[in-house]
This record gives structure tokens, sequence and C-alpha cells, in this order.
């Protein structure tokens, strides 16, 4: 048989897919919960998406109280780097939505684009996989971590001995992950 070619999809997949199957046992109302949710995602895609270009084109936006354009004026503002990838293994890593550090002062930035209540848990894994990376001591820098969502903006310092307990976390279990590998 000679199937049809549709190599534009070759990668993707259907939202009412195979692979994404869970929706056969949707009732109507779930679906369109579970879609509304799906466009969202890809709505918070595409912002993230905007912002980086405008922060790497350096394109400010207007004043406003609007979050996305206060996160995409502070990182250029800082000279944030964007989607920085923090790697301490290839067990842990993780992308920053906007970074810098100088004179000591680690900034990292996280725009959310959904209404859930966030976590800055997120960000101090983040600060905690930069200073694993590039050898720092949370004692001995400043770190300041932002969450941008809708019309506000969450400024947390955390203490050093917050970040270190993160670190030891990821070494301690990061190695466990490496063991339970070779008993694999």
């Amino acid at each position: 048989m000679n199937f049809n070619q549709h190599s534009d999809l070759l990668g993707e997949h259907a939202y009412l897919s195979g692979s994404k199957y869970h929706w056969i046992g949707y009732d109507e109302d779930k679906f369109v919960s579970s879609y509304k949710k799906y466009l969202s995602i890809q709505k918070g895609i595409a912002f993230h998406s905007l912002a980086k270009q405008c922060i790497d084109l350096g394109v400010k936006l207007p004043k406003s109280a609007k979050a996305f354009n206060q996160y995409v004026n502070d990182a250029i503002g800082y000279r944030m780097a964007t989607e920085q990838v923090l790697f301490y293994s290839y067990n842990a890593f993780g992308t920053a939505d906007a970074i810098s550090f100088r004179d000591k002062l680690l900034r990292i930035h996280d725009l959310k684009t959904g209404v859930s209540p966030v976590s800055l848990k997120q960000l101090e894994i983040y600060a905690a996989l930069f200073c694993l990376e590039y050898q720092h001591e949370p004692k001995d820098i400043n770190i300041e971590l932002r969450i941008y969502q809708t019309d506000n903006i969450v400024i947390h310092s955390p203490e050093p001995e917050d970040i270190v307990f993160v670190m030891d976390k990821i070494i301690i279990f990061d190695k466990k992950i490496e063991i339970l590998k070779m008993e694999e």
C-alpha cells in the first residue's frame, strides 16, 4: 500500500492522538477543561518566546502594571541572559527564564503566564544549580529571585542555608540516581 505522506506532521502530536489517549475517557466537560488547559500552556509558550525575543533584541515595552511588560523591561535593564540552562548533571539541570550574575549578585527571574499559585522552590533550585555549576558558596553572594505573574511581582531573597539545603539534596539525589541506574 502507498500510504499518504504527511511530512509536515513528523514529530508532531495532535491533541486527539493515540499518544495522548486519556481524552478517550473524558466526558464533554472534562474534555473542554483539558483542552482549555492545553491552550493555556500553548499561550504560555508563545509568551515566553516573545519575551525572549524582546529581551534578546533589547526591545523595551511600554511601562505597565502588567507583569509581562515589567519582566521584559527588568530583564533588559539588568542585562540578563534568557533561557539559560543551569547544569549540575544529566539528572539535575534546569532552564532559568532570565538570569544574571554581577558584583556578587545573582538575579533569577521567572515569567508565569498561568493563574495557578506559584512556588519559589523552582527558583531556589535554579539558584542551587547555579552555585553548584559555577562553584559559588551561597553565603558569599547575594541572591534575588523574582516571579512575574499577572499584575504581580514576588521578590524573594533566600537565606544562604536554604540554598545550601537544596544543593545538598541535588548532590545526594543525583548520586542515588546514578546508583539506581547501575542496578538496572
